[in-house]
């Protein structure tokens, strides 16, 4: 199987260096370009003028933070069934980035919503799905920090990204199921994308890099929680051999 090939952590580390810094890269150079393209090439709408701008920040926040969750899920659905070493670190490491994009998007929603609604924060249904995702996350990261036994931890936390991930399909179509004032999708439609060109390819830029930061941060953090638990085995190897001795 593909993914067991990098189930060795030395293995995964040696790569992943190499990798990680080109992602860095392209994660510089994409977001410079589509923040640039966004917030001044681009022309005003026609209805909400420059302050529609915020999306090339606020709509990739939005997609990623429902993007790691799934990742997250998927991770840790692989440590259950395949007791993968690394799936349990990769969903561990996937949580804090996911939160940060997830708090992102209720704050520059937060900040679009006041000129185009009249206030900074509704109970709408999207708005309010997203803030428990942000609850989800925090929940996940909680277990990992309240149990000491990592394995016990991992299988907990695992179960609490698999039960939360039902809110995932809830905060894309709830726009849909609901009567609710965030508008509905524009980009991924069975029309296609509703959105010009000139506002289309910087708002396709900004999402590739943030999927590229994502695997940058991500990667990072693996890396080091991979070096924290190598740390960790040898100190309790070493208090073993003193207590032994």
């Amino acid at each position: 199987m593909l993914m067991h090939k990098f189930a060795n952590p030395a293995r995964f580390l040696r790569i992943s260096k190499i990798i990680a810094p080109w992602c860095f890269i392209l994660t510089m150079i994409s977001l410079v370009i589509g923040l640039y393209w966004g917030l001044f090439i681009a022309p005003d709408d026609y209805q909400m003028g420059s302050a529609y701008r915020i999306i090339f920040v606020h709509v990739p926040a939005s997609y990623m933070s429902m993007f790691c969750y799934g990742f997250m899920a998927f991770a840790s659905a692989v440590g259950i069934i395949w007791k993968h070493p690394l799936a349990d670190q990769s969903a561990r490491a996937a949580a804090p980035i996911g939160a940060a994009f997830t708090a992102l998007a209720l704050f520059t929603g937060s900040l679009w919503g006041k000129p185009m609604w009249g206030t900074y924060w509704i109970w709408d249904a999207r708005l309010t799905s997203e803030l428990v995702l942000l609850f989800l996350y925090f929940g996940y990261m909680a277990v990992w920090q309240a149990v000491d036994d990592q394995s016990k931890a991992a299988r907990i936390a695992a179960i609490v990204a698999l039960v939360g991930v039902i809110n995932v399909p809830i905060i894309k179509f709830s726009v849909d199921w609901w009567n609710t004032l965030h508008q509905p999708a524009s980009i991924i439609k069975s029309g296609g994308a509703s959105i010009h060109p000139d506002m289309l390819w910087p708002l396709l830029i900004c999402i590739l890099a943030f999927n590229l930061y994502f695997i940058t941060i991500l990667l990072w953090r693996i890396q080091s929680l991979i070096l924290q638990r190598q740390i960790r085995g040898l100190r309790l190897r070493i208090a073993e051999g003193t207590n032994n001795g």
